[in-house]
């Protein structure tokens, strides 16, 4: 998953970027969303808050790829079936879901997607677009191996996946049993297989 578009300047330091990405989900599990402030990701990961500026536009998407990208950066999953594929995927968002950051940044995140569109827009073409694009061969070796059809709408799969998670974990505040995964894999393979 690609972060933020490249800055101009000096070449980022991954370190930096690493520092700055463990004290935002830390400090927004320990403070809340709320009270989660550049200023004090900037001081805890030890940079400057020009050095966050510079690589986020302001604290929603900076609490967006802390929290709700960790997954990103996992392998494709290649079980050799798209239900096996889907459970490996569904595990990681259950965990991302689950996660004490992930509760404390939920209801504020929503807030500012509600209050303001360009967020959501800019949320949707950095984050997810790029997250959904790799997750694409997945779908390609499913059409490969027969089960299922090349025009099985992916996006709208992808959606399904990541709300149903969503709802259950996010909303409706379930604990995740160590079988949910696997259920609603089966549940949406079931739904988009060749028949």
């Amino acid at each position: 998953m690609s972060s933020s578009p490249p800055s101009k300047g000096r070449p980022r330091d991954p370190r930096s970027h690493e520092a700055i990405i463990s004290a935002t989900a830390a400090l927004v599990a320990e403070m809340g969303y709320a009270a989660t402030s550049i200023g004090g990701v900037a001081a805890r990961a030890g940079v400057g808050k020009d050095t966050i500026y510079r690589r986020w536009p302001g604290k929603p998407e900076l609490v967006f790829e802390a929290v709700f990208t960790t997954t990103d950066q996992a392998p494709i999953p290649d079980t050799g079936t798209l239900t096996g594929d889907l459970t490996v995927l569904l595990q990681g968002l259950v965990e991302e879901f689950h996660s004490p950051a992930a509760a404390a940044a939920l209801p504020g995140l929503l807030a500012d997607f509600a209050a303001d569109p360009s967020l959501k827009a800019r949320i949707r073409s950095d984050f997810l677009a790029p997250s959904k694009e790799r997750l694409l061969i997945v779908f390609e070796r499913a059409v490969l191996r027969g089960e299922i059809a090349a025009g099985t709408p992916v996006d709208l799969v992808l959606d399904t996946l990541a709300g149903a998670v969503f709802f259950h974990i996010g909303l409706v505040g379930e604990h995740p049993t160590p079988q949910l995964a696997g259920r609603l894999a089966t549940v949406i393979a079931k739904g988009i297989e060749i028949r």
